[in-house]
């Protein structure tokens, strides 16, 4: 057989089922929407930027606080300038999980929060950041990665 009988003997197969079992209307349009939302669960997390205003006026350090959630999971990161102009990071996690990781570039940092969901990352170097926490919800492994930000 050469490539053209191939194309004929295929073509047939396809009317073939076509015919006998033909795709549910939709079901691309279906699948598409299955997986983009099941890569932003995986992937990204809703980024609010809490206005800490009373903090600002009281204080003359630099405070940042962060919290991250994909609608099931948050993680809630308060960040503050060091005497030697790293970071300290003390965040909280509502659900109970394995590790925390915090990375930058090539360099990760590893921890294991608390009971009550808390854990610290100190002296952080300045710069892009991103945080991963691994979390078992229903008996099944999950992941929630930030989006990259600025410390």
């Amino acid at each position: 057989m050469n490539a053209h009988d191939d194309a004929a003997v295929f073509a047939q197969l396809r009317a073939m089922w076509g015919d006998t079992d033909p795709m549910p209307a939709g079901l691309v349009d279906r699948i598409i929407a299955a997986v983009a939302a099941d890569g932003l669960t995986q992937e990204y997390a809703l980024l609010t930027l809490i206005d800490d205003r009373l903090g600002a006026v009281r204080s003359d350090s630099d405070a940042l606080t962060l919290q991250f959630s994909d609608g099931t999971t948050s993680i809630l990161l308060h960040v503050t300038k060091t005497e030697s102009g790293r970071r300290r990071v003390d965040g909280w996690v509502d659900t109970a999980a394995a590790e925390v990781v915090l990375t930058q570039g090539e360099k990760t940092r590893t921890t294991a929060p608390a009971e009550t969901g808390r854990f610290v990352f100190d002296e952080v170097p300045p710069g892009l950041t991103t945080v991963r926490l691994t979390t078992t919800v229903g008996g099944e492994a999950r992941t929630l990665s930030t989006p990259r930000f600025e410390l």
